[in-house]
């Protein structure tokens, strides 16, 4: 960079307003937009089936597990919002924190966790409309038209495209989309909970399990092996919290607003997670035979097995309930990669076109759009190599959330350090509770990095011996450290000079 630009790009770091559009979300809005992106109805679906397999009628006591590291580290978030209130969130925070070259970093996990399921998602979003379209027409053949590849691709750039045009326009036009979608799917498992219990106290459940105080016990599940891999699935499930603390610079209390918004989307989770899993359990119960949770068969998508027996007629609602998750999801889930990068272009860490905002909706327009075009060809290349592949690439985002996750809640203690002991208070919200769930999670990141060199790991796919879902985690963080040297070399000065923000005082 030269000399005559050097005074822009460091004013553009020590300013904190980037242009977006200021007060325009209230706390309903962002915890409706942080519950769209954990998209509960989807995350269910998938995620119940292979973590009863793993701890059988555990299952409560490990969602309830999972739940623990998340709630400490969204703590360690709302302190860092407090200081510092900066729609760059972990990019932010951690540069602040451990100095610029750790928050590229910290941030790269973001993005590549982000990416990652944004493709997933749209790919889900293909597969349950034609499911949809097949189910409302009575025409089978028009769900097997998800394995037509061309087909397929064609239709997850149009949900992409659609999302992103969405996003486009604004925090506005998303609040007005999410609320009908997830009021929508909250509704249809709410129904599906309370119908399941109907039929364990009609007794024409399928298993018709009482539910008892020992599923509430984490230290029931046999082996640490199977405890271990049932944390993993309980922690992705709960991934999507922290998109409300990007929302921060758009929040109406920016400093205290999105702190609270996480911590209310997390409840809100963990609380429905309950409700639906209970219900879930008591009926399918945890054996191999045809409704069971442990039959291999029905794990990828439980609610398409249970919908039909449980809802009745009514089975097409959680059809379209999964379908609205998956497409909502997609949309909220843009917010945050198109924020984080904004932040990077805004503070000089990508480039400046990155930091572009739209004059009329006062968005990212410009990161909004590479995200999407970022996502949409990851998914195109992915699926047209395998669907193992993809899938593998869908587990990698376990180890990329735990990483970020860990790194952020760290940062948090860090930067505190010097008045994380004047209070209780402190010591418990600035030091020991992102303590405690920043070293959960790298612990989780380590350990899910060391299984996954085993090739009977996600698809059992290999290169070399090596799983796949090991070679493609650890390539994509070598990618992040590549894209960080090119970074560099076009412009030094974030690198090397101190990473200043602008920064608000902190009450206890």
């Amino acid at each position: 960079m030269s000399t005559g630009t050097a005074p822009l790009a460091h004013e553009r770091r020590t300013r904190h307003d980037k242009g977006l559009s200021k007060g325009s979300v209230g706390l309903l809005g962002s915890v409706v937009i942080g519950v769209s992106t954990i998209a509960p109805a989807y995350t269910l679906s998938g995620a119940l089936g292979p973590t009863a397999a793993a701890v059988g009628t555990h299952l409560p006591a490990i969602l309830l597990v999972g739940f623990v590291p998340m709630l400490l580290v969204a703590v360690g978030y709302r302190q860092l919002n407090r200081a510092m209130p900066d729609s760059g969130t972990t990019f932010t925070w951690v540069s602040k924190a451990f100095g610029p070259w750790v928050g590229w970093m910290g941030s790269w996990g973001l993005l590549a966790a982000t990416i990652l399921v944004l493709s997933n998602l749209a790919g889900i979003a293909v597969d349950f409309f034609y499911l949809a379209l097949a189910q409302i027409t009575g025409n089978d053949a028009i769900a097997e038209l998800t394995r037509n590849v061309p087909v397929n691709v064609a239709t997850c750039l149009a949900f992409v495209a659609v999302a992103a045009w969405i996003s486009y326009r604004g925090m506005e036009a998303t609040k007005v989309v999410q609320y009908v979608l997830v009021v929508f799917q909250l509704v249809v498992l709410l129904w599906f909970a309370a119908a399941a219990f109907g039929h364990v106290a009609g007794g024409t459940a399928f298993d018709g399990l009482a539910v008892r105080a020992e599923w509430f016990n984490p230290f029931g599940v046999e082996t640490f092996s199977a405890f271990a891999a049932g944390v993993s699935l309980s922690v992705f499930i709960y991934w999507g919290w922290d998109v409300v603390l990007t929302l921060n610079e758009e929040s109406k209390d920016s400093t205290t607003g999105p702190g609270r918004s996480a911590i209310a989307t997390i409840l809100v989770i963990v609380a429905l997670y309950m409700a639906v899993s209970l219900a879930v359990l008591s009926y399918s119960g945890v054996g191999s035979a045809e409704l069971g949770l442990g039959n291999e068969d029905i794990q990828e998508n439980v609610f398409a097995a249970l919908a039909g027996p449980v809802m009745g007629p009514f089975a097409i609602l959680m059809s379209l309930a999964v379908l609205s998750s998956s497409a909502a999801s997609l949309q909220s889930t843009m917010i945050s990669p198109a924020r984080t990068m904004l932040a990077m272009g805004h503070y000089g860490a990508l480039p400046a076109k990155y930091a572009r905002i739209t004059s009329r909706f006062q968005s990212p327009g410009y990161a909004t759009i590479a995200a999407a075009v970022i996502a949409s060809v990851f998914y195109a290349v992915m699926r047209v190599v395998s669907e193992n592949v993809l899938w593998d690439t869908i587990t990698t985002l376990g180890m990329m959330v735990c990483f970020y996750y860990g790194v952020t809640a760290l940062a948090c203690v860090w930067y505190f350090r010097r008045e994380a002991f004047r209070t209780t208070k402190a010591f418990l919200t600035k030091f020991l509770a992102p303590l405690l769930g920043g070293i959960l999670l790298l612990v989780f990141f380590v350990q899910t990095s060391y299984d996954s060199m085993d090739p009977e790991y996600g698809s059992g796919s290999s290169i070399g011996g090596v799983g796949l879902v090991f070679v493609l985690g650890v390539g994509m963080l070598l990618l992040g450290i590549v894209v960080m040297l090119v970074q560099y070399r076009r412009n030094p000065s974030f690198f090397r000079e101190r990473f200043e923000t602008t920064e608000l005082p902190v009450l206890d």
